[in-house]
């Protein structure tokens, strides 16, 4: 063997030896380093992260209440009709007795007791007198009126309103027309229908 080959060997084994060191130590390099943990999936896939706006969140419940439109009443005014409770209404017999041949009257008065002037119906249809002898109804002064039994006054505070109704000691029939019968002497009982005004009791001779 020649010397050139024999340098030349050594020379191919020392390559080959120092090309396994270079690869042992690159091996190691690479295993020393600390790998990086991978990003979260969902993280890279968060809206907020790519820009891409949040869905919104749920909308708030809408509670709508109606109301209700409450129309306040006009104010009064002088000439408007009375309120029933602000007119005092009373009746009263004359004389608690009549001689033969006079007739029974009946006061009406009305009061008013509001703050203004109004309008009060005194008429025998809202004010009807009534006449009776136990359960008999002898007389009704809203059948024997002859008009419209309405008689609208004008009331002002304070001042009373003062009618006379006048009995003529017949029974009383439909608008008191045709034959009436002339009732017989006794005790009767007046009354005015539809109101608290004390009953009274008169007699006819």
């Amino acid at each position: 063997m020649g010397i050139d080959q024999y340098w030349r060997r050594r020379a191919i084994a020392l390559t080959g030896v120092l090309g396994a060191v270079g690869l042992l130590a690159w091996a190691c390099a690479s295993g020393g380093e600390e790998k990086k943990p991978l990003k979260n999936a969902a993280s890279v896939a968060s809206p907020s992260a790519s820009g891409i706006p949040s869905a919104p969140t749920a909308m708030p419940t809408v509670t709508v209440t109606a109301t209700a439109k409450v129309t306040a009443a006009p104010p009064k005014k002088d000439g408007d009709a009375c309120e029933p409770d602000a007119v005092v209404v009373n009746m009263a017999v004359s004389r608690t007795q009549y001689a033969p041949g006079e007739m029974p009257q009946f006061q009406l008065t009305a009061v008013n007791t509001g703050e203004r002037a109004c309008t009060f119906d005194v008429g025998p249809k809202a004010l009807d007198i009534r006449v009776t002898s136990g359960s008999d109804r002898v007389w009704s002064s809203a059948e024997c009126d002859g008009g419209t039994g309405s008689s609208i006054q004008m009331l002002r505070r304070g001042i009373p309103y003062v009618g006379v109704v006048t009995w003529d000691r017949k029974r009383s029939t439909e608008r008191c027309q045709g034959k009436r019968t002339t009732v017989r002497p006794g005790t009767y009982v007046v009354t005015l229908k539809g109101t608290k005004v004390k009953k009274q009791v008169f007699t006819l001779r």
